[in-house]
């Protein structure tokens, strides 16, 4: 997301930030919490899990090198509504949310990067709403894979079935299946937790027409595809 911005707007803000090297699992906010920094990833991604009557509290958004953590402290609200959790380790820039806020009054060009992108996740939380009632686990266990690849720049990544199994709200069994079935057919390997899409022509056709979707998404109003 950084990136979008024009270089001395970028350095501008990169300098109000902190270099942080976020850990897998590690947990940056939980619901009802201060929000007391936002993110901007680059080489991590971070999940936003609603936590329900479950065990594993379901994923309803992953932002990576597109984004940022912290859509709620751009609307101009204190408390957290998610839990945040590093799905993916890796490189981030953090900024307290005070400096935030002061950054996105005076600089117009980010104000812009950053309602844009709030408008894209709003498109996806609602398409995710329909994903999750209208299309089988394969399908979703596929688009998941893309979206991970996409945030981690690598066609090898890690992921367990627990874990896939959490943020898309099934069951582990579900995802076990589904994984089974996609190295069948050779579209990926799966070995201790850590994948690799072998054959990504093929992972788009078994994914939903949500990644699609998505994609075309953030091209037209962001400039780029989730991959960027």
């Amino acid at each position: 997301m950084i990136e979008r911005l024009p270089r001395l707007r970028r350095a501008g803000l990169i300098a109000g930030c902190e270099r942080v090297q976020l850990g897998a699992r590690e947990i940056l906010g939980a619901r009802g919490e201060e929000m007391r920094s936002v993110y901007f990833p680059t080489g991590s991604s971070i999940s936003s899990l609603v936590p329900v009557d479950a065990a594993f509290p379901p994923e309803v958004m992953l932002a990576g090198s597109e984004g940022f953590y912290g859509i709620a402290v751009a609307l101009g609200m204190t408390i957290s509504p998610v839990h945040a959790l590093v799905q993916e380790p890796g490189s981030a820039w953090r900024m307290g949310s005070v400096a935030f806020r002061r950054e996105l009054a005076r600089t117009p060009a980010l104000r812009d990067v950053i309602d844009r992108y709030v408008f894209v996740t709003m498109a996806q939380l609602m398409r995710n709403a329909g994903c999750s009632h209208f299309h089988v686990v394969l399908q979703r266990v596929a688009r998941r894979l893309l979206m991970t690849s996409d945030r981690a720049h690598s066609a090898t990544f890690h992921m367990t079935h627990e874990s896939l199994a959490s943020v898309l709200g099934v069951r582990r069994v579900g995802v076990t299946v589904a994984a089974s079935v996609l190295q069948k057919r050779r579209l990926i390997g799966y070995t201790r937790g850590v994948v690799t899409i072998l054959d990504r022509p093929g992972l788009e056709r078994t994914a939903c027409p949500c990644y699609r979707e998505d994609a075309a998404f953030y091209e037209r109003y962001l400039g780029s595809s989730a991959a960027s």
